[in-house]
């Protein structure tokens, strides 16, 4: 049910607040500083720290970690609200089911006796709440929201009865939300999982299952297809117009703001190039450094970061590319299939043996040497073909369905952000419906 299909208040008013409008008649508008008191009194200890990373954006869920804090922080008490002041348009914002230590860039909100924890904290991460913080930020690389902003915020303030109601009406609304979007998420993470299945299939036992097969050699591939021929990655560049190198090492003094575009590891996904980031070395820096050039078609392969060996093909960016040290640019021979390999790079089975050979506890990182030597197998170049053609049409078939159900997700959240707004607004009186 759309929010605009629950019943109304009998009367309102003029709230005095642009962001407001019109109130129920008998609520009341107050500056936050009037219902709720910043804590501040530090804490003597970290037994139950709660950071940023633990609170969920816009849901408000606590998020388990196994990071460390010192006892440093702010103590917060059952029922304190306390709000993420860093990148306020994150809306996060937790209700607190315990005593405990905030830590970090976190505002410990007490509320007073006009205001409930849970409905302050649902006021808190309406989307009209979140712009007017997010747009009183200072500090360009880590913006945050002041307390003297933060505090003059005129809220509606219902009587105790109408926000228990209010706020137990939203628990449970907000819940069949949340269990259709967690269903929605399921359903990403099934497709997702078929799609990885019917990928590593293709490029490492091919189409047909009735072809005998081989014992590749390799522990990670296990048996293939008799006619493929296993064989290091290395080697196909090794033959005419082949490239396998990594890309230049530049650092962030050595960017611009236009000029030849420089690509990371961030912009190679599992399968796709991702679009972000903006950086730019000049001419004369690609000169000074004797840059390798990427060209449209080649393909990335990340050292970095999981999956590690991840790969993708680059498409026409407009202009002239460079790409990080981190990143391998990889030119295989005309008698291999680029789609395959980038496929065979995106296979369940290649991601895990990755796994196995990189190395680093917080950045894992494999050498291009051992990448390599790493071996495939290889069918021939009509069978890469037929593969390709095949997985281009099988796997777009899944992605659009992975589409529809994060369209379905953004749908659901918008329809959670718009209904908690109309509640905690007054725009609906939900009082008997609790």
């Amino acid at each position: 049910m759309s929010a605009n299909k629950y019943p109304r208040y009998q009367s309102y008013k003029d709230s005095g607040a642009e962001w407001l409008g019109v109130v129920p008649a008998s609520w009341n508008v107050e500056r936050l500083k009037t219902v709720a008191a910043l804590a501040t009194s530090k804490a003597e200890s970290a037994d139950f720290p709660v950071a940023l990373e633990n609170i969920e954006s816009w849901t408000g869920k606590f998020i388990p970690t196994e990071s460390e804090f010192q006892a440093d922080g702010i103590a917060f008490r059952l029922g304190d609200v306390l709000f993420g002041k860093l990148r306020p348009y994150l809306a996060k914002a937790w209700l607190a089911d315990r005593a405990g230590e905030a830590v970090g860039d976190i505002f410990t909100l007490r509320p007073g006796k006009k205001m409930l924890g849970q409905y302050l904290r649902n006021v808190l991460v309406t989307p009209e709440i979140i712009n007017m913080l997010d747009g009183s930020t200072f500090g360009s690389k880590m913006p945050r929201v002041g307390w003297d902003f933060m505090s003059t915020l005129r809220l509606p303030v219902p009587s105790i009865d109408e926000q228990h109601a209010i706020a137990k009406f939203l628990d449970r609304e907000t819940a069949k939300v949340d269990n259709l979007i967690a269903k929605q998420e399921r359903m990403i993470e099934l497709l997702t999982e078929k799609r990885q299945a019917v990928v590593t299939q293709a490029v490492t036992k091919g189409l047909d299952p009735s072809v005998p097969m081989k014992d590749s050699g390799v522990e990670w591939l296990g048996q293939v297809p008799c006619e493929w021929t296993v064989m290091p990655l290395g080697v196909t560049a090794s033959f005419s117009e082949g490239l396998f190198t990594d890309g230049d090492w530049i650092e962030s003094k050595d960017l611009s703001s236009d000029g030849i575009r420089y690509l990371t590891s961030g912009n190679v996904g599992e399968g796709i190039y991702k679009e972000q980031g903006l950086g730019f070395i000049s001419e004369d820096k690609f000169n000074e450094l004797g840059c390798t050039e990427v060209f449209t078609g080649d393909i990335l392969i990340s050292r970095l970061n999981m999956p590690v060996g991840r790969a993708c093909i680059i498409p026409d960016l407009g202009g002239r590319v460079v790409t990080c040290v981190d990143n391998v640019i990889f030119r295989p021979s005309p008698s291999f299939n680029r789609q395959f390999i980038v496929y065979m790079l995106s296979s369940a089975k290649h991601a895990f043996n990755m796994g196995n050979l990189a190395r680093g506890a917080t950045m894992p990182r494999i050498s291009r040497s051992i990448l390599s030597k790493v071996r495939f197998a290889f069918p021939p170049k009509h069978e890469q073909d037929s593969i390709v053609e095949f997985l281009n049409r099988e796997t777009n078939n899944i992605d659009i369905l992975i589409a529809k159900s994060k369209h379905a997700i953004e749908l659901q959240k918008e329809h959670r952000a718009s209904l908690i707004s109309a509640a905690v607004t007054g725009k609906i009186d939900v009082r008997g419906l609790a």
